[in-house]
């Protein structure tokens, strides 16, 4: 508790549970551990986690991030990020002659295989989430003539499906609770057969950030939720705050983002991080508060987080052997051998 140098008053309200989810938690270390037994280059298909730090952290070490699978060469390593892939990169990368590691977070395979299971029973799917975020993309890629994306409250007036009596809805895992119920509600409206998902695709990761930061929000002036731009789950984090009450609320991805004007006529600051940030970053924003008389810090817990992932099984076999192995297998494939 900062002595006498502390300005009277001011503190720092930190929320738990904050930062790595179990799925980003998998996904880094599983970047991290095919670089040591595997060796650079592997190849990453999309951001691993959205978040500049990770990404450039993991640059350095010899991971080489691609927008699409065929900027692989072939006989490489490649992994799916966390946020998963439809099955055409499944697809790209076997005709690329790819050894694969699966990345995506076991929460969002789960949303794949409901939208799997309900497309096979031939209903239509309202997947709600937002339009061009790799997780929507790869969900809606299980099933793309039966799934219908729904981005929003107001995007539903315009939702058309065959048949009334066979809807389903899903989600994108890292969804604002609120605002999804809300679209839930209106889909139900129009809808009234309208089926839920057997259990609620929005994660536990999401869900308890959002919690945290809704009691926060109601005691603090300002919220600074440490995340980057691309993060749905951090962007999120930043709404929920205003809607809770705090009088600003803003996205940082590291702590010399902090605008000095912000902490004007402020007494309390409570502090958050999205999903795929690492605890170093919310340390530094700390910091830079307690310089500017903030030394005063209390948790404010919303929910207790023991979940834990096992790495991808791939990770298990020697998949450089396996790629190099891929190659050669080129003759006897028919039309496409070489």
């Amino acid at each position: 508790m900062g002595g006498m140098s502390a300005s009277p008053g001011r503190r720092v309200l930190l929320a738990a549970p904050r930062g790595y989810c179990a799925g980003v938690d998998r996904a880094v270390i599983a970047v991290e551990k095919a670089l040591e037994q595997y060796g650079a280059p592997i190849y990453v298909r999309h951001e691993i986690v959205h978040n500049k730090y990770v990404v450039q952290t993991l640059e350095k070490k010899g991971a080489i991030f691609v927008e699409q699978t065929a900027e692989v060469p072939e006989g490489s390593i490649v992994m799916f990020s966390a946020h998963g892939v439809a099955p055409v990169v499944h697809e790209e990368a076997a005709a690329g002659k790819l050894a694969t590691i699966d990345a995506t977070c076991p929460l969002v395979t789960k949303v794949h295989k409901e939208a799997v299971r309900f497309a096979g029973e031939d209903f239509d799917i309202l997947l709600i989430g937002h339009e061009g975020h790799e997780e929507v993309i790869g969900t809606s890629g299980e099933a793309p003539d039966h799934i219908t994306l729904v981005d929003g409250p107001e995007d539903v007036a315009k939702v058309e499906v065959r048949d009334p009596s066979k809807v389903v809805w899903l989600s994108q895992t890292t969804l604002s609770v609120d605002e999804t119920m809300e679209t839930v509600d209106a889909l139900k409206e129009k809808f009234p057969q309208l089926i839920s998902p057997p259990s609620d695709d929005i994660c536990y990761a999401t869900q308890n950030r959002q919690l945290a930061v809704k009691q926060m929000g109601a005691e603090a002036d300002l919220v600074i939720v440490v995340g980057s731009r691309n993060s749905s789950n951090s962007k999120r984090l930043v709404e929920v705050a205003k809607l809770a009450g705090a009088r600003d609320a803003y996205l940082v991805d590291f702590a010399d983002e902090i605008d000095e004007a912000w902490l004007d006529g402020v007494t309390t600051v409570g502090v958050t991080s999205g999903a795929s940030v690492p605890e170093i970053l919310v340390e530094q924003v700390l910091e830079r508060l307690s310089q500017r008389g903030f030394e005063d810090v209390e948790i404010v817990k919303a929910a207790e987080e023991s979940i834990t992932f096992s790495l991808p099984k791939e990770l298990r076999r020697d998949l450089r052997a396996e790629a190099a192995a891929l190659v050669e297998r080129r003759t006897g494939t028919g039309p496409s051998a070489e």
